[in-house]
């Protein structure tokens, strides 16, 4: 066995690792060497199929062929090697091992001794000294048995090659995604999103009187608040207060606070998840967290809901979460939580943050909401939430630091809101908010770039229909238009409301096999192709037969249904003649002829063609809506421009085909150019 003559075993993807290259380098360094003189050293062991390397002897061919970018690689191979008596482990012991490690790095940093030297019996005692009511490391060590003293080590190598126990611990957890630690890997955000969310949380403590605390109740939690306590650096300090739930995730973040050397203390949180704070304190909360990464809508609220009820107004807290939950329309029951959560007037902001937050989930957008006073002396008629939409935003430095001056001034009263010049959240009566069918957050569709007053753009229109006179058969005043006397139309929805309202109807693009598209007749095709480049996208078609035969879910489109695509950008068009094949990532809205609800399918894709290129959201796209009195003029004049606009196309064909002729025709001698006005006619009397 190699476990009796290897102490660490790495995988070519391990070697790759810490040779800081692409894994196909080392392959190609292993195929090369083969018939040299410094061979790659050849395999120990085969586990289900993948190949184990001993550490020592691939430093030893890194130092000697001095191969690989690393050249601290054989002070750092601990960091990207497996102890041997474990590396060919299945999932459950790889847990085991990830927990003793992790618990034996808190140890060496609480004892802030060797462990290598204090042998089995020696760390037990100590591990009990440490943690007498085995709340983070105990069991995990007394678990271990005999392999105590190899794995203890391997823990002080490990932290050597690391340069220190803290930052060992973290690169054990960066594993977390290929050592199946799925609560961990399933709940993991981006560094910019902890930044985020830890920045707003200092920034929300430093309005509050003593030394800072910040309270994290959700089981196994601790992003967020080692976040914190990293920015803390050495310019404050804090204290830090975690739950004391039971289960692994709740255990290896107690360890993970107990190694970073961090103020910390329990929480006690009874079996209903209620807990309680005394003095000013900030909570954070992420959701669904790691002890419970399987958390439905109505958990997540009642999560926040036992914040909310042991809050007072000396209390703050930012709560990061799926925007499902937190802002998005929700229905039945975890509605009318939600609902009662804004009618206790702590929710001060609600921020829709963009996608890709969720390392696990990244087309999952997130939401945050910042909790703090009630304004009780306030009438509930008279109370009002920040709102803003960051949803195709990236989190830039300047985004963050704006977002984080807005969320500041959410917590004072109405005279310093007012008094505040915000970037992204605007003022909102949480009257409005409880009424909303839909969205919380429900932000106007944005002007384009060419949006302009009504009496300016009358103006421009006319001098267009001028300088157009010979086009729209010469009638100037056939599109006459007028400043309105009362500018109002209806509000911009979201396509997930006019879905829910009938007035919209999502229908999916199917795929389509490539033996049966074929570029002279059947069925148009309409796909990503022909959204991102319309007028010049080689034309495709389907047989009928074929369509009928192989995809009987297929939809053919209808005259005025709007199709729509995501990627690369949103971009949209209206198949004005109905009949086509629609094919993913192309999809199609349809509008709802008999009650359309003032949409119009022209302004429908004008809209999705100006959404942000980020915006890809599609269920939260807002579309106008067209007055009544108004919808049949604008059908009437854009029909007749597009016809104008074929037209003109046309025409450019027809000038781009002469150019060439003449072009070619010249320069290959078969035509010659003349003067028109100096051509002699025929002479009289000669015809």
């Amino acid at each position: 066995m190699g476990t009796a003559t290897h102490s660490l075993l790495m995988t070519l993807s391990d070697v790759a690792s810490l040779s800081q290259v692409q894994r196909p380098v080392v392959s190609m360094w292993r195929k090369r060497s083969s018939a040299g003189a410094v061979p790659f050293p050849a395999a120990v062991e085969t586990v289900n199929g993948v190949e184990l390397f001993d550490a020592d002897e691939v430093t030893s061919w890194l130092q000697a062929t001095g191969r690989g970018n690393n050249p601290e690689a054989t002070n750092d191979v601990a960091v990207h090697a497996k102890p041997a008596a474990t590396a060919a482990s299945p999932l459950k012991d790889g847990r085991k091992t990830f927990d003793a490690l992790t618990s034996l790095l808190a140890l060496k940093v609480i004892t802030g001794q060797l462990l290598a030297s204090r042998g089995a019996s020696g760390l037990l005692d100590d591990a009990d000294e440490a943690d007498p009511d085995d709340l983070f490391l105990y069991s995990e060590l007394e678990a271990l048995g005999s392999a105590l003293p190899g794995l203890a080590s391997f823990a002080d190598r490990l932290a050597d090659s690391a340069y220190s126990a803290p930052a060992a611990f973290e690169k054990l957890l960066t594993h977390r995604f290929k050592e199946g630690l799925r609560e961990h890997a399933d709940t993991a955000l981006t560094n910019g999103a902890l930044k985020l969310v830890s920045a707003a949380a200092m920034e929300l403590a430093a309005t509050l009187d003593g030394r800072p605390v910040f309270v994290d109740a959700t089981p196994g939690g601790s992003d967020v608040i080692l976040s914190i306590a990293q920015q803390f650096g050495e310019s404050g300090s804090a204290t830090f207060l975690a739950a004391d739930h039971d289960g692994g995730a709740s255990r290896m973040a107690r360890r993970r606070l107990a190694v970073h050397g961090t103020d910390s203390g329990p929480v006690k949180v009874d079996a209903r998840g209620a807990f309680a704070v005394t003095g000013p304190a900030v909570h954070v909360a992420q959701y669904p967290a790691p002890g419970e990464p399987g958390l439905d809508t109505k958990g997540i609220l009642s999560g926040i809901e036992n914040i909310v009820l042991q809050m007072d107004d000396s209390h703050r807290a930012v709560v990061i979460a799926p925007a499902r939950v937190l802002v998005d329309a929700l229905a039945g029951s975890a509605g009318n939580v939600r609902a009662d959560l804004l009618r206790s007037g702590r929710v001060r902001a609600i921020i829709r943050l963009t996608a890709g937050l969720l390392r696990a989930k990244p087309r999952e957008p997130q939401a945050l909401w910042v909790l703090g006073p009630s304004f009780a002396d306030v009438p509930i008629a008279d109370r009002w939430t920040m709102v803003a939409d960051l949803s195709t935003d990236p989190l830039t430095v300047d985004v963050g630091q704006d977002l984080i001056s807005d969320i500041a001034a959410s917590m004072g009263n109405l005279a310093t809101i007012r008094a505040h010049s915000f970037r992204f959240a605007r003022l909102v009566q949480t009257r409005t908010l409880l009424a909303r069918a839909g969205a919380l957050v429900n932000t106007p569709a944005k002007r384009t770039s060419t949006a302009a007053p009504g009496a300016e753009a009358a103006l421009r229109v006319e001098e267009l229909v001028r300088a157009l006179a010979t086009g729209v058969d010469g009638d100037t005043t056939l599109l006459g238009v007028q400043p309105a006397a009362n500018p109002s139309s209806p509000a911009p929805v979201s396509v997930t409301e006019l879905m829910g309202s009938g007035y919209l109807k999502y229908i999916k693009g199917i795929r389509v096999e490539d033996q049966h598209i074929n570029k002279t007749a059947g069925s148009r095709i309409l796909g990503r192709e022909e959204l991102m480049d319309p007028h010049n996208a080689p034309p495709r078609f389907i047989t009928l037969l074929d369509f009928a035969a192989n995809y009987p879910a297929g939809q053919l489109t209808e005259p005025g249904d709007v199709v729509f695509c995501t990627s690369p950008r949103p971009a949209a068009m209206v198949d004005a003649e109905g009949g086509a094949v629609v094919v993913f990532p192309a999809r199609i809205l349809r509008i709802d002829q008999g009650d359309p609800g003032g949409l119009l399918p022209a302004v429908v894709a004008r809209d999705i063609n100006n959404l942000h290129p980020a915006d890809k959201s599609w269920r939260g796209w807002h579309l106008r809506r067209t007055a009544e009195a108004q919808r049949q003029p604008l059908i009437n004049t854009l029909e007749t421009l597009q016809h104008e606009q074929a037209q003109a196309r046309e025409r450019l064909k027809h000038l781009e085909e002469l150019a060439t002729l003449i072009t070619d025709g010249v320069a290959g001698g078969s035509l010659t150019l003349t003067d028109p006005s100096t051509t002699a006619g025929p002479e009289e009397g000669t015809a």
